[in-house]
């Protein structure tokens, strides 16, 4: 059990790094735009304020740094127990 109790505040030390979240924030620039581009691109392009929905906007930004930040901590949170 001692292992299991160790491991989640090694993670989220590790996802508190700044090169770790610095690195989720480019990921999600990106790869958010793209998919923000790809899912609402014609409406924001058109200037359809009304027909845009915000909150995936916001969404579509979220989880490419959530994916980013939690992949990045659990590598570097693996390889130091290694």
């Amino acid at each position: 059990m001692k292992v299991a109790e160790s491991q989640p505040r090694s993670l989220f030390a590790a996802a508190r790094d700044r090169s770790i979240l610095v690195g989720g924030l480019q990921v999600a620039a990106v790869v958010g735009t793209v998919l923000n581009a790809i899912n609402q691109g014609d409406r924001l392009l058109a200037l359809q304020w009304r027909d845009v929905v915000w909150w995936k906007i916001g969404l579509t930004y979220l989880v490419p740094f959530c994916v980013s930040v939690y992949s990045a901590a659990r590598i570097r949170a693996l390889s130091r127990r290694a």
